[in-house]
């Protein structure tokens, strides 16, 4: 058995770099070397990994198993490492790491690692990059758990959004179509009635599981919410919640982040950033939020994912959320940061093909799915730029779908440039989506030219929405004054809408604080933001320092 050759090409990448005599002397310095025998287990698929691994000497084998076979997806030997990103963020192991050939590893564990990437960053950029690599690549081979399901339950899609968002490996076997599935089915016991199903490394299955259900199997960030009162809560998880979240919790503050769905937000969904400061080269959406995540985490901030906040109420200079599952979380101040989301299309056949070729998201999991297939792309901002670019390096054709006359319009610059001249990409201007059709899953596009009225038949495998956004508001809409749009006004926006609340405490509302003093609102959800990821990390980082002035109102910040 050899590595795949996906593992062989990634090494050009930096996925399975190795590291040099310095490097491993740093990580001697808070590790403990051991021997290893041939057939030693160090990592365990489905089971929590709490060290780090270097291999001195020796190989050891990194495998899926798939009942009585064994695939080997890469062979590490002396100065490599193992792991991925499931590691520095307690989930379970995706593949299992086997000793090939006795030696020595390293040993250092999961929390000295965390500090190791902020207190050497070489060293840490190294390992984070490599990680974030190795999760992409596992899902771009289907690695991980299993959904089986019909493409048509409701609950099937939930689970695959679900999967797909927060960046977990894992593949989907449909019921219609998979006939290996309806045999694993009947090996399991499982009835067709049961599903959809989640199956994890072949022996423990989850019938119908919640989001949460999900999370908890397989480790993910679900720790549970405090029961006192934290200095700061943020609630949603994407670039302006979480440079909140990195602030407040390198700051001292006890902090807590809450997210319906994962973290990343909306630019978690992004194939590429590329106007970001301080990355030339562009960064994706997950490699960012992953960042961010793990940097947030080292500070102390308690991250629960998913946690849907469904009100806000204040009582006692403190201000209360309540979550879905009943429970409330109390702190002294509050950053709103739930961002907005991208509409839905009104056109015949997009919501009876959501997740079957619709999306709202154009990352690898959504473009797996139409590999070396024409699909389309709606909208005119960036993006929808981004998406076009991304989905064309392996279709053969991407139509960008434009309602108005320019791209110009919401579009920069240097992305466009990009689209006129990428051969495969095909801008329509003055288009509009008018159809959506298929039998089970989409197969072409009905667009008409707003001005003529002219109607053609696009083939496409996949249609990628970015119209509009909505805010993520409606868990709001009985606690704080909003704007005809739903967005939150703040600072001085607020004084004629609120001003009976201010008067009492003879000051106007900080530059970011709502109708509600201690309620911070920041990134896409806020009224008039700039809807750039640079502006919601910098909202997040203020919304800070302005809780800081509201705590000498309230009182001393909580001890941790």
């Amino acid at each position: 058995m050899t590595a795949t050759s996906a593992s062989n090409v990634a090494d050009v990448y930096g996925a399975y770099p190795r590291l040099t005599d310095d490097q491993i002397a740093i990580l001697r310095s808070c590790g403990r070397v051991r021997p290893v025998l041939e057939g030693e287990h160090l990592v365990r698929a489905g089971e929590p990994s709490e060290d780090f691994f270097v291999v001195l000497s020796g190989t050891v084998a990194v495998v899926e198993d798939h009942g009585d076979q064994e695939h080997v997806v890469q062979l590490h030997g002396p100065h490599s490492f193992l792991g991925e990103l499931g590691l520095l963020e307690g989930q379970t192991a995706v593949l299992s790491a086997v000793v090939r050939t006795p030696g020595e590893v390293l040993a250092v564990g999961s929390a000295a690692l965390r500090d190791l990437l902020s207190g050497e960053p070489a060293l840490g950029d190294v390992i984070l990059r490599a990680y974030v690599l190795r999760r992409t690549m596992l899902a771009g081979a289907g690695t991980g758990f299993r959904i089986i399901g019909s493409a048509f339950s409701p609950d099937t899609r939930r689970l695959l959004e679900f999967a797909a968002r927060n960046r977990l490996p894992h593949r989907w076997a449909d019921l219609e179509k998979d006939t290996e599935a309806e045999a694993l089915l009947t090996r399991l016991g499982v009835t067709p009635q049961e599903t959809p199903v989640v199956v994890w490394h072949d022996h423990r299955v989850l019938r119908n599981p919640s989001n949460v259900e999900l999370a908890q199997a397989i480790g993910l960030r679900t720790g549970t919410t405090t029961r006192a009162v934290c200095d700061l809560l943020v609630v949603g998880a994407g670039p302006g919640g979480l440079a909140a979240a990195v602030y407040g919790a390198s700051e001292g503050l006890s902090t807590v982040v809450l997210d319906a769905v994962a973290t990343g937000g909306q630019a978690g969904t992004s194939s590429r950033i590329e106007n970001y400061l301080g990355f030339p080269a562009g960064i994706s959406g997950m490699e960012l939020a992953e960042r961010a995540v793990v940097q947030a985490s080292r500070f102390g901030a308690r991250i629960s994912v998913p946690a849907e906040a469904t009100g806000l109420g204040q009582r006692d200079g403190t201000t209360m959320v309540r979550l879905t599952d009943g429970s409330t979380v109390t702190a002294r101040n509050v950053v709103v940061a739930t961002g907005a989301r991208y509409r839905r299309l009104p056109a015949p056949g997009v919501e009876r093909f959501e997740g079957l070729g619709v999306h709202y998201a154009a990352t690898l999991w959504e473009a797996r799915s139409c590999r070396l297939d024409p699909v389309a792309v709606v909208g005119g901002g960036n993006s929808a730029g981004q998406a076009a670019l991304f989905l064309a390096r392996e279709s053969p054709a991407v139509h960008l779908l434009v309602r108005s006359g320019d791209l110009g319009h919401s579009m920069s610059r240097y992305l466009i440039d990009r689209i006129e001249r990428h051969p495969r990409v095909h801008v329509q201007l003055h288009t509009e989506v008018r159809e959506v059709t298929g039998e089970d899953r989409v197969e072409s596009v009905v667009v008409e030219d707003n001005r003529t009225r002219e109607q053609q038949v696009l083939p496409a495998r996949a249609l990628f929405v970015f119209i509009g956004a909505r805010p993520g508001t409606s868990w709001l809409a009985d606690a704080l004054t909003l704007d005809p749009r739903g967005f939150i006004p703040t600072g001085q926006d607020v004084i004629p809408l609120t001003a009976d609340i201010w008067k009492p405490l003879a000051r106007a509302p900080l530059a970011l604080e709502t109708g509600l003093p201690g309620v911070f609102a920041v990134g896409d959800v806020r009224s008039g933001s700039v809807k750039r990821v640079a502006s919601a990390v910098g909202e997040g980082a203020m919304a800070v320092r302005l809780a800081h002035e509201h705590l000498e109102e309230v009182g001393p910040p909580a001890i941790r």
